[in-house]
């Protein structure tokens, strides 16, 4: 029965096409933020780059993840996502999905935001893959700190 269940979270067609066809995965040249993730404990790894352009806002993204579905589909997503958004604006979402990845569930306006992470909320079935899913946010998370502090 949870095979079936696992099944299911993979076949879900928002996170299957972000997983097969990731968003925005070209490195970029010279990158304002760079941000790396490791997950030692599985082999996933998230390495993101970001632009920002003269209004603060995220004028291009560079994505690449090794790993499993789940970690390389949230990276893609956040890829997507945050692109035309200021730093504020992605930390705000960024903790509106961290907190729906702890259970929490998002308002219509939230989900709006979210866009297709709310597609995510499936792994909350499967507790172990919640870091997975977490995996591109905490590089985005401290990616963003690391840039402001220089």
């Amino acid at each position: 029965m949870a095979q079936n269940d696992l099944d299911g979270l993979y076949g879900d067609d928002v996170i299957r096409d972000h997983h097969r066809n990731p968003r925005n995965s070209e490195r970029l040249e010279s990158p304002d933020i760079v941000a790396d993730a490791v997950n030692p404990f599985c082999g996933d790894e998230i390495h993101l780059q970001f632009n920002i352009d003269g209004n603060g806002r995220v004028s291009d993204v560079g994505y690449e993840g090794v790993g499993c579905a789940i970690c390389r589909a949230s990276g893609s997503m956040l890829s997507k996502e945050i692109k035309g958004h200021t730093l504020e604006e992605a930390e705000e979402i960024s903790t509106l999905f961290q907190d729906m990845m702890k259970g929490v569930e998002p308002t219509d306006e939230q989900a709006q935001l979210l866009g297709d992470l709310t597609s995510m909320v499936g792994v909350l079935a499967f507790p172990i893959r919640i870091k997975c899913a977490l995996l591109a946010w905490t590089a985005l998370e401290d990616g963003i700190s690391d840039y402001r502090r220089n």
